[in-house]
C-alpha cells in the first residue's frame, strides 16, 4: 500500500502477469528498529542482499523493503554466509523486549537495596 509522507522512496511495486509467472521470488525485509531509515544501514543491506540476487523492489518504510530476485539465484544461497530468506534484519523485537524487561529488574533491585541500605 502507498501511503504518502511515511518515508517512501519509491512507487509501490506492482507486478505484472509476466514478472509472477517467470519464476521471480519476493520478499519483504523488516526492521523492527527501523533501521532502514539510515542511508548506510539501506546501502549495507542492499549490498548484503545483491549477494544472493535479491534487488530492491522499494522502501515501504523506515521498517521495510521488498525485494525480489530470479528463482535461479538460489542455486548460489549454499555459499552466503546469511540466510537468503531472512525476512528481519537487526535484534528482533523478543530480543528488544527481553532487555527491555532485564533493565527495569535489575533497576528495581538495585533501588530497593539502595533504599534498605544494602547497597
Amino acid at each position: 500500500m502507498f501511503l504518502p509522507g511515511r518515508n517512501q522512496t519509491s512507487l509501490p511495486a506492482t507486478y505484472t502477469p509476466a514478472d509472477l509467472q517467470a519464476d521471480w521470488e519476493f520478499k519483504i525485509l523488516q526492521s523492527s528498529a527501523l533501521a532502514f531509515r539510515k542511508p548506510d544501514v539501506l546501502q549495507k543491506v542492499r549490498e548484503e542482499e545483491a549477494q544472493a540476487g535479491w534487488v530492491l523492489l522499494e522502501k515501504i518504510d523506515d521498517g521495510h523493503l521488498r525485494f525480489k530476485r530470479p528463482a535461479s539465484a538460489r542455486s548460489n544461497d549454499h555459499n552466503l554466509s546469511f540466510d537468503a530468506y531472512r525476512t528481519n534484519y537487526g535484534a528482533s523485537m523478543a530480543i528488544r523486549l527481553l532487555i527491555f524487561w532485564l533493565s527495569l529488574i535489575v533497576g528495581a533491585i538495585l533501588i530497593y537495596l539502595f533504599f534498605t541500605n544494602r547497597l
